[in-house]
């Protein structure tokens, strides 16, 4: 994915908003708390129980809040980790968004996907265990892995938008499209194959690594990943 990456993604890295971006009023700010306290106790317990060990009712005790108020904000208990998974790949887009000017795009996506998924501290680290926990129960439970697809996809879609605004208005839409999506690929994929694995949350097989490596492979035939050269044949 942003624990999760870009990937799904995990929650690693804070990155204030963009000079842009409204500042979230109060009522938002208690209402994404409490769907992040409400995700954390689901990936808790979908880590230590599995999904169908699992019911709503145990992840809002677990999260203190009342069931009524669980099903207020997810519809279901798998859609309850979305907020975890998609967190770091909101900051690395922000991070990317941020790049100064001049900064090669290659450069700014190999520093960005960098650093969304090395932690800096325990609770980086304690992030990325999750993250790897839910993704290793997906394998068994469809509506989860559904989910985390979904999340990838969501950061696909905003990545464009991101992509396009560093590259300048010159820049071929499909080739803004498929910088996108083998980004988001890179980070997803890096994050699957490290949870699938018991490497460490950094160094050797860490997700940063697996991620830069899934990126360098996916985006060499992409044209704004080489100045604009593809080494295709003319057509």
């Amino acid at each position: 994915m942003h624990s999760g990456g870009a990937g799904a993604y995990p929650r690693t890295v804070s990155n204030p908003p963009g000079p842009t971006a409204a500042t979230p009023s109060l009522t938002q700010r208690r209402k994404a708390a409490t769907q992040l306290d409400i995700a954390r106790a689901a990936a808790e317990l979908f880590t230590e129980h599995g999904p169908d060990g699992t019911t709503a009712e145990a992840i809002a005790q677990r999260a203190g809040v009342a069931l009524r108020t669980f099903y207020r904000y997810f519809r279901s208990k798998q859609d309850a980790v979305a907020p975890l998974l998609a967190g770091g790949a909101d900051r690395w887009r922000e991070s990317l968004a941020a790049t100064a000017p001049g900064v090669p795009l290659p450069a700014a996506l190999e520093g960005s996907v960098s650093a969304s998924l090395t932690p800096l501290d325990a609770a980086g680290a304690e992030g990325l265990r999750w993250t790897r926990g839910l993704l290793r129960a997906s394998a068994e439970d469809p509506a989860l892995r559904a989910v985390w697809y979904r999340v990838n996809q969501e950061s696909e879609e905003r990545l464009r938008e991101v992509l396009a605004a560093l590259a300048g208005p010159e820049a071929d839409p499909l080739e803004v499209r498929l910088a996108a999506a083998a980004a988001t690929d890179a980070i997803r994929i890096a994050l699957e194959s490290w949870a699938e694995s018991d490497a460490p949350v950094e160094g050797p097989g860490s997700p940063a690594t697996l991620a830069l490596r899934c990126l360098r492979e996916l985006m060499g035939g992409v044209a704004l990943w080489n100045g604009g050269r593809t080494g295709r044949p003319a057509s």
